[in-house]
């Protein structure tokens, strides 16, 4: 319902409320109470429906109501419930935040109306209940200010559950990101170096159809045993996937001895050397390790060809370094997503990545991974 209806039906049941329980007698203000007539009825109406402003104009609405209550009270009009428009006024004030208003609008009230009960004839009776009003005052005040700090306690709750609700989906978003850039960077890796190899092989088993036929059968097997690692390495993958764990993947440099068999069997000349004291490594920082390998060996035979290549890792007590270094002539295949995938993989561990042409021709990789 709108708030304004709202105020306006408060306004009503307000006056209904004040006129019956002034005529039913359920409160005294004294022993000098003269009987309710129009124009006390006319204070009571006006006191009342200045509640429909209550939240419009809340101040003044709250002095008009006191007014019409001071009035009422001066001329001894009887009951007490003529200054519930004004406490309800107040009680707005203070729940809304304005403390200031509310305290000055009860102060004026409460000065008023024991002006009137200093300045009467006879001391005020025993049990009247307008010695009471300070306390009223004083509480309109605290309950407003009590429910203004659950309000803005309640806001902040919700807030936070808002900004908890963002984070997560921020969080989910991201880690998807995540697992669409890793999944991309495994298919990539595995897949295009045994791509590449089947590619090569093809072609080196259709110039030895016309040349050697005796020779086909080798690389006819080298493909199919390319097949079957991309097949194992695809299967890995989904594996992965299905079960939410990435270090699952087998794919570290305890698998370099048989990407460097396949490299030589696709017609690269590979020299692999390992210094200093291995260890064990994380398994990020040796599946990293593993797939900047690949994709250099990968690069090599789509770009350079038949070449000889140096693979060196060197094992440092900070470091991890990985050298791929090849001696081959640029070729014509067009560009991919090689150098960048290698970069980002070492990036994601704190690691660099530097790559580009030799001084006297070939190509250099060189990767350096931190240790744990």
């Amino acid at each position: 319902m709108d708030s304004r209806k709202m105020d306006a039906l408060v306004a009503a049941g307000a006056l209904v409320a004040i006129v019956g329980g002034t005529y039913a007698n359920l409160s005294w203000t004294g022993p000098f109470e003269r009987p309710l007539d129009p124009a006390g009825l006319g204070l009571i109406t006006v006191a009342a429906l200045s509640l429909a402003f209550r939240r419009s104009a809340p101040l003044a609405a709250g002095i008009v109501a006191a007014v019409a209550g001071f009035v009422y009270y001066a001329v001894h009009y009887p009951g007490v419930f003529a200054a519930a428009p004004v406490l309800a006024c107040i009680y707005t004030l203070a729940a809304i935040g304005r403390r200031g208003a509310a305290i000055w609008l009860a102060s004026g009230l409460a000065v008023a109306v024991y002006g009137i009960m200093a300045l009467a004839s006879e001391d005020p009776a025993a049990g009247n209940a307008m010695t009471l009003l300070s306390g009223w005052l004083v509480a309109m005040v605290v309950v407003g200010e009590v429910a203004r700090g659950r309000r803005a306690y309640l806001r902040a709750v919700e807030q936070r559950a808002e900004e908890a609700e963002r984070t997560r989906e921020e969080a989910a978003l991201r880690r998807a990101g995540e697992e669409r850039l890793w999944i991309a960077q495994e298919l990539h890796d595995s897949l295009t170096h045994s791509i590449s190899v089947v590619n090569v092989q093809v072609a080196l088993a259709m110039e030895l159809l016309e040349r050697r036929p005796e020779r086909v059968g080798e690389a006819l097997a080298a493909i199919k045993e390319s097949g079957h690692e991309a097949m194992r390495e695809l299967r890995a993958t989904l594996g992965v996937l299905r079960q939410g764990e990435p270090d699952g993947v087998e794919a570290g440099l305890s698998r370099l001895p048989r990407l460097v068999s396949r490299a030589e069997g696709a017609g690269l000349r590979v020299a692999h050397t390992v210094s200093g004291d291995p260890y064990a490594l994380a398994p990020a920082v040796d599946r990293a390790a593993y797939r900047i390998a690949q994709e250099a060996l990968t690069n090599v035979l789509r770009h350079a060809g038949p070449a000889t290549v140096t693979l060196a890792v060197e094992y440092d007590p900070s470091k991890l370094v990985l050298r791929v270094e090849n001696d081959g002539e640029p070729g014509t295949a067009g560009p991919g997503m090689g150098l960048i995938g290698m970069r980002e993989r070492a990036v994601a561990i704190g690691g660099t990545l530097t790559a580009g042409p030799r001084d006297g021709g070939g190509f250099a990789v060189r990767a350096e991974l931190p240790v744990p």
